[in-house]
């Protein structure tokens, strides 16, 4: 299953405890983090996550006077198992999907976790994921470029 929705962007000052500030304050907005990721750059911090509550987020980040950008973001939910992250990577490069970043939620409902894409195309990774993978591969054999034209084995299940 994959779907879109937005994710917030935060540039942090690289300074002790300020990671625990915003964090902190999401958290008595009662903001839970459905995925979150912490990235360094030159001269701060990258702080990226998908909310429960967009609304309340921003506000604690308002309050903070801390500047942030809203993002579109492809959810993709995977089954919590070696291999699952690679069969999404496989499927969206065959299709000529570039991924400028993915992170994934640490939690595991049900067996399966989150993965969260920000990628080239998110209306064609969308329907490439749609698909299951006898759809991907009669397409493929009518004359998309793809794994059974080269000769390659075809991406396998993602559910």
């Amino acid at each position: 299953m994959a779907q879109t929705t937005k994710q917030l962007t935060v540039l942090l000052e690289n300074k002790p405890g300020r990671l625990a500030q915003v964090t902190g304050a999401l958290a008595r907005e009662k903001v839970n983090l459905a995925a979150v990721t912490v990235a360094d750059a030159r001269d701060h911090r990258v702080l990226r996550f998908v909310p429960d509550d967009m609304e309340r987020a921003k506000t604690a980040l308002k309050a903070l006077n801390v500047p942030f950008q809203e993002h579109e973001v492809v959810l993709v939910e995977m089954r919590n198992q070696p291999g699952a992250l690679a069969q999404v990577c496989e499927v969206l490069a065959q299709e000529h999907i570039a991924i400028d970043y993915a992170y994934c939620s640490a939690a595991s409902r049900n067996g399966k976790t989150v993965g969260v894409f920000k990628v080239s195309n998110t209306a064609k990774c969308l329907r490439v994921l749609a698909e299951s993978p006898g759809e991907r591969a009669k397409r493929e054999r009518h004359g998309s470029k793809g794994w059974t034209r080269s000769g390659r084995v075809p991406p396998p299940v993602i559910e």
